[in-house]
């Protein structure tokens, strides 16, 4: 099973956080409760009743509105798209265009514009599309990582949302009579995002899983099916299970939860995991296996469902039944030889047919789109990065995964691009970002991941990945067609590097003398166990920064307020000093102070300090759970083998569009200025972009006929 260790590992370490946080870490034990309480029959009554007729007449009223609402607004355009690759890098773009493999790209740009996209600062995906969605910075949408810590109890905890139950009281005048228990969903990201204000003016938005859009916000005329933080089933941020005849070395774990199976005969029975039931056990589903060892194929039961399959190929989602609610997963044989047998599953993902939780607004937009197109991923951070770094899968099923959950994100591009004629649409990809996380070393024949894995089978991936963006671009524009009143956007929200070695920063401010362990100790485990609260000034969790164990805000905080400019100050100019001792690199670009680079009134909550890496670092794994090593720097041996956590100049995103764009410089956050610009909405005073298009003068006067 998995352990508390390797459930915060998943959810600390880098663009999949993957796992959730067990019970140490209470802010987002909730989850888990969440989906048990509102997996109840009466909720799953209720929702099939609405679904069956809301489902029928939802497009018939999303039509109505587009069309009666339009031209209350002084809108420039008609209609804007903006397709996100999360992570496509300029610089293997432009790398990549220039050989010929991405004519689309280099068609749209000559027609319009190709660029760098500054990105976010921190450069990490939720603060970027925070950004992205807000025209803020961190400072005031409150998203600086994946996690943040808890100052009462120094424990991690989800920064972008909170989700649990709450007991449920019935008022009797006299009295209060306790009767069960409700489910909340809280997002913390704060401002507002752009389609919300377009909403409010009368515009169209459909919105599909735009990362930090979990739990999802109400807003007027549009939908929104969430994307990264969405939990699976129960209720982690992605725990898959393997499930194997042959045992694993005593102690070594694998980042989920994995079984030992028995073969028998041609046939494996076991159970799938589910989240807890009302005894607080976790429920099951049992699930069944036959092999035909001369076909070499396998039959999947679980419930009512079977579907056989090659070896190596992935089954359709199946309903996973649980008491109550349901989940969905692919299963997989990843190994068979002879008659041993491992058999990975996909974290079971929360049905969207029947969600155990909201995961999209309206509620019973997730059913429409399961009813019309079949199950689909919902788990935030759907491809199971961690499994392959974990080498439970190989790369061949990773790609499968990817690409899998890649054309199922297309039929809903399609579905939104056909519906939303008029108004603004925007759908993530997320397969750019997690095939150059896994697959980066391939780009670097020295890299310390190379050690023992394959380094040429997959050696294409990434510049073929690039290729079937640009196809899949040209099938976008496609689809648009020749509408010159439609604005077509193509960005990402932050670039690659290479990561070969991994930092850890606790470790050094135990060195300097800044973070103090109890006496006697020389390392401590993760959720800093043995650090000396009393003594220490300064420490770091996550892959952004650096806080200050400051009084007033940290339960034992020791650093004066007086003491803070100087303390910040004298660490940020030692980092910017250190040098790997393996080749005298210097680690460091720029650590940046928060309170001057923003000032915002989140900013006092945030990290003290954010920390630029230069190419080729990172926070260690251990680091970014709150751990302290031995030493400072380690190779990275794991799949996971580029990144972005590094200084942000270092890793700008793409910004690809059928119109000029006349800023010179432009950065993620000009995209929600931008948007409401094009539709005549008035900017907010308090959003820090600017608008990138010039509209010319046909186009103002046909605004002016439509209005």
């Amino acid at each position: 099973m998995t352990t508390p260790h390797l459930r915060i590992r998943r959810l600390a370490l880098a663009a999949m956080v993957l796992g959730g946080l067990c019970q140490p870490a209470l802010a987002y034990i909730g989850p888990g409760a969440g989906i048990a309480a509102a997996g109840s029959v009466m909720v799953l009554v209720g929702t099939f009743l609405l679904a069956a007729g809301i489902v029928l007449i939802w497009p018939i009223k999303a039509v109505i509105r587009i069309f009666t609402l339009w031209g209350k607004n002084k809108a420039r355009v008609k209609r804007v798209i903006v397709v996100g690759l999360d992570g496509l890098d300029p610089g293997l773009a432009r790398k990549y265009m220039d050989e010929g493999r991405m004519p689309n790209f280099v068609k749209l740009a000559a027609e319009g514009h190709f660029s760098p996209l500054a990105t976010a600062c921190p450069s990490i995906s939720p603060v970027a599309w925070s950004s992205y969605a807000t025209g803020v910075d961190a400072s005031r949408h409150n998203i600086y990582d994946f996690l943040t810590r808890d100052p009462c109890s120094y424990l991690p905890v989800l920064s972008s949302a909170e989700t649990g139950t709450q007991p449920r009281e019935l008022n009797l005048g006299f009295t209060k009579l306790p009767f069960g228990s409700k489910a909340y969903y809280r997002i913390l990201q704060k401002s507002q995002p752009f389609w919300k204000l377009l909403g409010e003016n009368h515009i169209w938005s459909s919105i599909v899983r735009v990362p930090i859009t979990f739990p999802p916000q109400k807003f007027k005329n549009g939908t929104l099916l969430s994307g990264m933080c969405v939990p699976d089933i129960q209720g982690t941020q992605g725990s898959f299970s393997f499930y194997s005849t042959r045992q694993r070395p005593k102690g070594q774990h694998i980042g989920g939860q994995q079984y030992t199976i028995v073969r028998r005969g041609n046939r494996v029975d076991s159970k799938l995991t589910g989240p807890p039931g009302k005894d607080g056990n976790r429920m099951k589903c049992d699930f069944n296996v036959v092999f035909d060892d001369e076909k070499r194929r396998a039959t999947f039961t679980v419930g009512d469902e079977s579907h056989e399959v090659d070896f190596r190929e992935y089954t359709p989602w199946m309903r996973v039944p649980f008491k109550g609610l349901s989940g969905i997963a692919r299963l997989y044989v990843q190994d068979w030889e002879g008659s041993e047998v491992g058999i990975y599953v996909t974290p079971i993902n929360i049905d969207p047919d029947s969600p155990a939780m909201p995961i999209s607004h309206p509620f019973v937009y997730a059913i429409y789109l399961a009813k019309l197109f079949g199950p689909y991923a919902t788990l935030g951070l759907a491809e199971d990065t961690w499994a392959l770094n974990e080498r439970v899968v190989d790369e061949e099923a990773f790609l499968k995964q990817a690409w899998l959950i890649f054309e199922e994100r297309k039929t809903q591009l399609w579905d939104v691009i056909a519906k939303t004629k008029k108004g603004f649409a925007t759908v993530v990809f997320d397969t750019s970002d997690r095939i150059s996380h896994m697959f980066y070393r391939y780009l670097d024949p020295t890299h310390p991941a190379n050690v023992g894995k394959d380094t040429e089978v997959h050696k294409n991936v990434i510049p073929e990945m690039y290729g079937k963006m640009d196809d899949f671009i040209g099938e976008v524009q496609a689809k648009i067609g020749a509408d010159p009143e439609t604005v077509l956007m193509v960005i990402s929200d932050h670039g690659f590097t290479n990561f070969r070695r991994g930092v850890n920063l606790n470790t050094w401010l135990r060195d300097e003398g800044y973070l103090v362990l109890k006496e006697g100790e020389e390392t401590s485990p993760d959720y800093f166990r043995t650090v000396d609260w009393s003594k220490t000034r300064a420490f770091t969790l996550g892959l952004t920064g650096i806080f200050i164990n400051r009084v007033g805000r940290e339960s034992q905080g020791v650093v004066e307020k007086g003491e803070l400019g100087s303390i910040c100050r004298e660490i940020k100019e030692k980092l910017e000093r250190l040098c790997d001792p393996v080749d005298g690199q210097r680690v460091v670009k720029e650590a940046f102070l928060t309170r001057e680079l923003h000032s915002g009134p989140y900013a006092d909550a945030a990290p003290d300090l954010l920390i630029g890496y230069n190419s080729g670092f990172r926070h260690s794994w251990d680091c970014a759970t709150g751990s302290v090593s031995r030493e400072i720097f380690s190779d990275n041996t794991k799949s996971w083998s580029g990144d972005h956590c590094v200084d942000p100049r270092l890793v700008p995103g793409i910004l690809l569009s059928n119109r000029k764009v006349d800023k010179p410089d432009p950065e993620l956050l000009d995209m929600a200025p931008t948007m409401l610009d094009l539709f005549g909405v008035k900017i907010p005073s308090y959003m820090q972009g600017k608008p990138l298009f010039h509209i010319d003068e046909p186009s103002a006067a046909k605004a002016k006929e439509r209005a």
